[in-house]
């Protein structure tokens, strides 16, 4: 397993490069991904969330996590949005913390599977907005960024005490 990167990290800010090669590492870093995801109760999980700068994330949106509902996308591309959803959103990088924020409804994908091959995925709602957060992972985006000010107020300061105490556990290291 990982071990999650926490906000202020800059892996989480920094672009993830494309993935060129695949087999069997790819094959156990995305299992250890998600088994890093479940432990941590998380629906998705990007590659920089966990030290590792490449475009790939998983996810499983489906209750209860069956195995049937993992999705693991490489080198993922948006095709298509529509419509807009306004809810409640969280991150395994910020622990604890939850905005309110704009999403489409629905978002259809063309990703690599761990073998290279492509293949699309459609999510609508809550896989929709797991699809475009993890993607923003990968773009070196993180939730609270964007977020209307209304929001980012209200999490202002969850922000500031995660970076003093970033600041303080590295200046014990």
């Amino acid at each position: 397993m990982f071990t999650i990167r926490r906000y202020p990290d800059p892996v989480l800010t920094t672009p993830a490069q494309p993935v060129t090669e695949f087999g069997p590492r790819l094959a156990q870093i995305v299992e250890e991904m998600f088994l890093t995801m479940y432990s941590e109760r998380g629906v998705g999980l990007a590659a920089p969330q966990v030290g590792i700068s490449k475009r790939i994330y998983v996810l499983n949106c489906e209750e209860d996590q069956p195995r049937d509902g993992e999705l693991a996308l490489i080198n993922p591309e948006v095709i298509s949005i529509e419509g807009e959803q306004y809810s409640d959103e969280g991150c395994l990088s910020f622990p604890g913390l939850f905005a309110k924020k704009r999403r489409p409804m629905r978002v259809t994908m063309r990703a690599q599977d761990v073998d290279g091959n492509w293949f699309e995925v459609t999510g609508e709602g809550l896989k929709a907005r797991a699809l475009l957060h993890e993607l923003d992972h990968l773009e070196g985006k993180v939730f609270v960024q964007d977020l209307e000010p209304v929001e980012f107020v209200k999490i202002r300061k969850k922000l500031e005490l995660m970076k003093r105490e970033a600041k303080r556990a590295k200046a014990r290291a």
